[in-house]
């Protein structure tokens, strides 16, 4: 892994998920990349921009956080982008080489029932990049084991384990896999392939309605350090696909960070 993007809001949250991404990247040898989308403006009936001003707020506004934090010799770089947040972010992902977001579930200081704002929201549900959920004032520690819960083994995309790998790799990880036989299983579903199967300590079977289902109801045997899913238009995140917005509520486990895998066909 050697480019992590860190995308910062308003939230009063920030300095703590700062201080978990320079950990992060310490830990994967990772060159760290803090940022700010804003929208640009005109002052309605003149002709004076304001953009201008937005951005050096905004840089100002980074660089204040990232003095406050620990940098243990990670490479941080700042930035500010004017722009559309989705489109922004696909953008500076494909300039920098990105592997991996890290995000904060609530960018903006919000009520406390939701899980996933709206920001974070429409980067999982509306971009393709491997994105990692950190809960709300996590502490860093060493990701010591994994759960990887799957609805279908198929793997048509060589490059999508990758973040995975990369993680189990820095940490000497174990992996434990849960296949969860959903009402749409197909016969191949649980076909593991060698490169997956070199990777898992232990492979789990169960039935449920949905993967999420299966997931809260074997977690526990494994006692992860992470939660790695995939995203999928009707996957783990299945109540999150119909609107950006996710409370604590109808994902009652938040207590450990979750990779989200883009597609793996």
């Amino acid at each position: 892994m050697k480019n992590i993007l860190v995308p910062v809001g308003s939230s009063k949250n920030a300095k703590s998920h700062l201080q978990y991404a320079v950990d992060f990247a310490e830990a994967t040898g990772a060159k760290l990349f803090v940022v700010q989308v804003y929208n640009f403006y005109t002052k309605a009936g003149t002709m004076i921009k304001i953009d201008h001003i937005i951005e050096r707020e905004s840089k100002a506004f980074l660089e204040h956080h990232v003095a406050q934090i620990d940098r243990k010799g990670v490479e941080v770089v700042t930035k500010t982008f004017k722009g559309k947040l989705i489109s922004t972010i696909d953008l500076v992902c494909k300039n920098f080489d990105i592997d991996l977001i890290i995000l904060e579930p609530r960018t903006n200081s919000i009520k406390d029932e939701v899980y996933l704002g709206k920001t974070s929201g429409k980067i999982i549900k509306q971009t393709n990049i491997p994105a990692l959920i950190v809960p709300e004032g996590f502490v860093f520690k060493p990701i010591a084991s994994i759960l990887f819960a799957l609805k279908s083994a198929i793997i048509n995309r060589k490059e999508a384990l990758e973040p995975l790998k990369s993680i189990k790799s820095s940490f000497n990880a174990n992996v434990d896999l849960l296949l969860v036989k959903t009402p749409f299983y197909n016969a191949d579903d649980f076909n593991v392939s060698s490169e997956l199967k070199s990777m898992v300590r232990n492979t789990t079977e169960s039935e449920n309605a949905t993967t999420y289902q299966g997931f809260l109801e074997h977690y526990k045997t494994t006692n992860p350090d992470l939660l790695c899913v995939v995203r999928r238009k009707r996957g783990f995140f299945k109540k999150f696909w119909e609107k950006n917005v996710m409370l604590k509520k109808d994902f009652h486990v938040s207590k450990f960070p979750v990779l989200v895998l883009s597609g793996l066909k």
